[in-house]
Order: C-alpha cells, then sequence, then structure tokens
C-alpha cells in the first residue's frame, strides 16, 4: 500500500497548530479548486488536499496517523499492523473498522487507518448541563481471557491541544473487568469514562470493541477455533491418541487411522464458552498437517529407503500425470 505522507501534501511541518493546517489548506484549495486552477492535474491534487485536510484537521484522527505513521512507516510502502489503532479513542463515531461502504474518494492508505465512518458525527453544539459524548476504542485481550474471564489494565491514548495549539497524546490507564464468553466485535461498556458533560452534565461512555490479539496457535471464527496441529507419518497412518493444545489447557484427542492432511477433527464445546447458558460454547477444530522426519543421519536415511522399498506400489502423483 501507498504511503500517503499528508504534511508534505499541504506543504507544512509534523510540528504544526492546528491553525497551521487550516491555513495551509485554504491556500492549497484556492490553487488547486478544479473550477478555478488551470493546473493539469488539478482535479487530483485537490482529491489529494482534502483527504490531508480531513486527516489532520481532525485532532483525533491526526494523533492517530501521527502515532501509527512513526512507528509502522517504512519507505514508500506502509501496512497497518493488526490492533495498530488498538487503545486509541474517538468520539461521536467507532473508531475505525472496514463497515459500511469505501468512500472512493479516499485512498486505500485513508480507508486502512480510519475505516469507512472516518467522517463520523460530531453531534449537536454544547449546551448548559449537557452530558459527554461517548467514546469508542479498540482493545486487544488475549484469546485464554474469553474462556475464563480476567481482569486487565488497558491503555487509552486521546489527543490534547495544549494553549499554543500544539497536539500531544494523552495516555490513561483503565481496569477493564473482561467477562467469560465474550467474542471479538463484542463492546464493553464503562460507564462515565467517555467525554466530561458540560456545565455539571454527566460524562458520557466509553464502549470497547474488543479483537483478540494474534495468537500463534489459534484462529478464531465467531466462537469457533482452529489450531493446526502437526502428527508424525505412523500417527496419521495408523492413529494415535494426542494431547491437543486449548486455550483453557490440553486435552486428549483420538487421530483416526488413515487421517490425510488437512483433515478437520471436531472438539465439541471446546471453543469459546458461551456468555449464558442459553449460548451455546463453540467447537474447537483441529486440523491435521504431516510433519516429516529429518533424513539427516544414516540412519534416518536407511528408514527412508526402506519405506520406499516397502511402499515401491505407491504413486503419489496419479492424480496430476493424468
Amino acid at each position: 500500500m501507498e504511503f500517503k505522507d499528508y504534511y508534505a501534501t499541504l506543504g507544512i511541518e509534523p510540528a504544526a497548530t492546528q491553525a497551521d493546517v487550516k491555513r495551509a489548506y485554504r491556500k492549497m484549495a484556492r490553487k488547486y479548486h478544479p473550477d478555478v486552477s488551470k493546473e493539469p492535474d488539478a482535479e487530483a491534487r485537490f482529491k489529494e488536499i482534502t483527504e490531508a485536510n480531513e486527516a489532520l484537521s481532525d485532532v483525533e484522527k491526526r494523533a492517530a496517523y501521527d502515532d501509527v505513521v512513526e512507528r509502522h512507516k517504512s519507505g514508500r510502502g506502509f501496512n497497518p499492523p493488526p490492533g495498530w489503532d488498538s487503545g486509541f479513542e474517538f468520539s461521536g463515531g467507532e473508531a475505525g473498522g472496514q463497515t459500511g461502504q469505501p468512500d472512493p474518494s479516499h485512498s486505500d492508505f485513508f480507508e486502512a487507518l480510519f475505516g469507512r465512518q472516518a467522517a463520523g458525527a460530531r453531534g449537536p453544539r454544547a449546551r448548559a448541563n449537557m452530558a459527554g459524548g461517548d467514546h469508542h476504542a479498540k482493545v486487544q485481550i488475549d484469546l485464554r481471557d474469553a474462556y475464563r474471564g480476567a481482569r486487565r489494565s488497558v491503555s487509552m491514548r486521546a489527543p490534547q491541544i495544549d494553549a499554543q495549539g500544539l497536539m500531544s497524546l494523552h495516555t490513561r490507564q483503565l481496569d477493564v473487568n473482561i467477562p467469560k464468553g465474550l467474542r471479538g466485535g463484542q463492546h464493553l461498556r464503562l460507564a462515565g469514562q467517555g467525554g466530561p458533560g458540560v456545565g455539571g452534565g454527566p460524562a458520557g461512555d466509553l464502549y470497547l470493541e474488543i479483537e483478540f490479539a494474534p495468537d500463534p496457535h489459534f484462529r478464531v471464527d465467531g466462537r469457533d477455533v482452529y489450531i493446526d496441529l502437526p502428527v508424525a507419518p505412523w500417527e496419521a497412518a495408523l492413529g494415535a491418541q494426542l494431547d491437543v493444545l486449548t486455550p483453557d489447557g490440553s486435552v486428549q484427542m483420538t487421530v483416526p487411522a488413515g487421517s490425510s492432511p488437512g483433515r478437520k477433527l471436531r472438539l465439541k464445546g471446546k471453543g469459546i464458552p458461551g456468555a449464558t447458558a442459553n449460548v451455546p460454547a463453540g467447537d474447537l477444530y483441529v486440523v491435521l498437517s504431516v510433519s516429516l522426519p529429518k533424513a539427516d543421519t544414516a540412519a534416518a536415511q536407511d528408514a527412508y529407503r526402506a519405506m520406499a522399498k516397502a511402499f515401491a506400489d505407491f504413486q503419489p502423483r496419479r492424480s496430476i500425470e493424468g
């Protein structure tokens, strides 16, 4: 994905104030507006300028852009990592997310960072005794927490503008109860942890959208969980009783004789538990892969030669030889 340097597009430095962003956009917009500009690439340049302004004039988007770019930019290429916006607070609309239809006026880079709700509502004009706005943020949790429940401290980041108009990130820590049976994509409501109220009004709420942190062993689909299990050739051919890792500990499973690579074995009810008695638990699917021993010793090579002799009639490529 092509990286977009929004500061360069507007001709300003990353340390520019919000007022600098506004002035730069007005200047560039007058120069490249398609209705008045004589430049041959006016329409394309105006589109780039508009997108840069949309990202930098909103302090939340700008803070998110600055944060992720600082950590993950590499030359002209850029791929937002999983969970890049975890713990970043957005007000007025949900954080990030690929919901709705893509906006053709936005680049792929913009949509990857801010999702398809980037224009989010700002709510009504503040008035006396008005409740604070709700905030939204994504947080990553460990898959094991959904099996057992947990209490975790999460870090929230939100932008602040000082008296000089300069922006910085403010970080706060919140203790959050993770209930057992929570699925990815569900929301936790933290009452009173959103935007502050006006004129004595109550604070808004903070909604945390749950996603699972990448796991080296497991994949998640709804409440179902998948794990790839390497087996030896003789275990697949002859069958075996094996201990299988699950997010809630090991269980014993039978590998049927004659199993082929890619075979799926189901452990019923060993997926993510149901949040209530009326919600059934998911299943754990074990996907078999055959792991071959290395032929790195004379004895191992002799064993492979003996196997080749024993299975002289075996034709592994029959299906692709017509």
